[in-house]
């Protein structure tokens, strides 16, 4: 870079690229491999021990974790993205692994990604309270995700590539959880998860079978729109209102 250039031209350069904060005191060397803290709960599968995380594909990964736990290892010590490289944190979950409904969006923002949880901006308030308005919590009830698990650079859209990469953990994350409900917010992650390319316009309030091989039976999943958008377009709040009724109604009919 041109060292000549004034501040404002540097800075401006940072915000183009993604750069829009900082962390931490110190420079991190993302380029070392992860080196994830592992505890006692949370045991390496054989495969994770003997695989080095840059050459393993995330599908062997994913297929060799039999707990939430070891998931996340996985996830955190995973360096097949280079969104990772980017990111101050990964973004597994948040919420009740017990849960009944399980919520997959996009990927985090700028607070998810200094806060390491999904959906706890603006957009995760909204949420938050769309959700309590059908009786779900994610205190109690309900188990929050994403597409994806790194920030992508200047909160875009991730790509189709980068959402492949994480894919096996996802749909191995909706496998351990076995929900009865999942519900997809956002076009990235109906698009992703139902293998269909229309619009989340068309594929929302419609009722989809979601199925994997560790899956012991048909998950019903409903897509509906992500709460950044409906911030942007707040007339669409009620077809997304009509989604959470059909959600409650579907939980309370599988007592």
């Amino acid at each position: 870079m041109d060292t000549s250039l004034p501040l404002s031209a540097v800075l401006r350069w940072h915000v183009d690229v993604g750069v829009d904060e900082t962390i931490g005191d110190a420079p991190i060397d993302r380029y070392q491999p992860a080196k994830p803290a592992l505890t006692p709960s949370a045991p390496v599968p054989p495969v994770l021990a003997s695989m080095p995380a840059t050459a393993a594909s995330s599908a062997h990964l994913a297929q060799a974790c039999t707990t939430i736990d070891q998931l996340r290892v996985a996830v955190e010590g995973y360096d097949g993205c280079a969104l990772k490289t980017f990111a101050s944190r990964t973004v597994f979950a948040d919420g009740m692994p017990t849960a009944r409904v399980m919520i997959v969006g996009e990927a985090p923002g700028e607070d998810e990604d200094r806060q390491g949880k999904p959906f706890v901006g603006v957009s995760g308030r909204l949420l938050d309270r769309m959700l309590a308005s059908v009786g779900l919590t994610r205190a109690t009830n309900t188990y929050i995700s994403n597409v994806v698990f790194w920030r992508p650079p200047g909160n875009r859209k991730p790509t189709a590539e980068e959402v492949a990469q994480c894919l096996p953990f996802v749909q191995r994350h909706i496998e351990l959880i076995d929900p009865a409900v999942l519900v997809l917010v956002g076009g990235a992650s109906a698009t992703a998860l139902l293998a269909n390319a229309q619009g989340i316009t068309r594929l929302r309030g419609k009722w989809f079978d979601y199925e994997t091989p560790g899956l012991s039976r048909p998950v019903p999943t409903m897509a509906t729109f992500h709460p950044a958008y409906l911030l942007r377009s707040p007339q669409q709040k009620r077809l997304a209102w009509r989604d959470l009724i059909a959600v409650k109604e579907r939980l309370d009919a599988a007592h």
